[in-house]
């Protein structure tokens, strides 16, 4: 049954879900089984609805009811000769208003793939989640590990079948594969990026301030997850739509660790402590 599924409807493009002419025309809608077959694939939508037409008038410049989506967060992740490391703050804002503190903004695809949030919430949760999916559906039909730069070619592939449609999403994909560490940074308009070094969200400026005032290669263990770590909090400090805690993981050839989650208040007054001594 489930073959003979998978062969009826595998040719059936994703906007089948979304187009008139397949809603009127297509007889395979009759069948009993069209609701498992579409709902896992795609988005099911009233007739007569194209998502890209529906929400121009929200997100047009010259629009009187365009919704101003607010951005803030702060994410960051560095390549080092011990692996990679992902740093990110846990604020999550609508507008002016302080939503939650306590986000999770590293998704785990994988025991040696991470992907962190900046933009909408939900649409990166999702379809991290369902990168998640794809990634482990690939082990299973290869017998190994998706590489980094794969999973990240997904990502944005799936995404970018959606430009236009409102989506708001800039992620990196971090991880170890068998080229060794590696960082892709992927968003909604389909780019696709590769580089030592980002940051991402409205408090990136801030923490490239100090990423590039104290990177390099040869970094240690320890130093590296405290660059990290400084990096974000110096972000929160400056930019009112990041805060919370600071969550930091460390991609190593075995996989990926959570290394600390520490709230933004204890860092500091740490570094002011710190700062007072050395002045002394």
């Amino acid at each position: 049954m489930a073959l003979a599924l998978a062969d009826k409807y595998n040719s059936l493009p994703i906007t089948g879900c979304f187009t008139d002419p397949l809603r009127e025309d297509s007889s395979i809608l009759n069948d009993p089984c069209i609701d498992l077959a579409i709902n896992s694939s795609c988005f099911t939508v009233p007739p007569g609805i194209e998502p890209a037409e529906f929400v121009k008038p929200f997100t047009s410049d010259k629009s009187d009811m365009r919704i101003k989506f607010a951005h803030g967060t702060t994410t960051l992740a560095f390549k080092f000769k011990h692996g990679v490391i992902v740093a990110v703050d846990s604020r999550a804002t609508a507008g002016s208003y302080i939503a939650s503190q306590t986000v999770k903004k590293v998704i785990e695809i994988n025991p040696y793939l991470l992907g962190t949030m900046a933009g909408g919430a939900a649409d990166c949760s999702y379809w991290e989640r369902q990168l998640a999916f794809e990634c482990r559906m690939y082990e299973l039909r290869n017998k190994e590990r998706i590489s980094v730069a794969a999973a990240s070619k997904l990502l944005g592939n799936m995404v970018y079948y959606y430009k236009g449609y409102g989506l708001s999403m800039g992620t990196m994909i971090c991880g170890w594969d068998k080229k060794g560490p590696g960082i892709y940074y992927v968003d909604t308009d389909g780019n696709r990026f590769t580089h030592h070094i980002f940051s991402v969200g409205s408090g990136s400026t801030y923490a490239y301030g100090v990423l590039d005032s104290s990177y390099n290669w040869d970094l240690t263990v320890d130093e590296a997850r405290e660059l990290g770590r400084r990096a974000i909090y110096h972000a929160t400090h400056r930019d009112a739509y990041s805060g919370g805690v600071v969550n930091l993981y460390h991609v190593q050839e075995d996989g990926w660790v959570k290394v600390s989650q520490t709230d933004v208040l204890k860092l500091h007054y740490q570094y002011k402590e710190e700062k007072e001594t050395e002045d002394l």
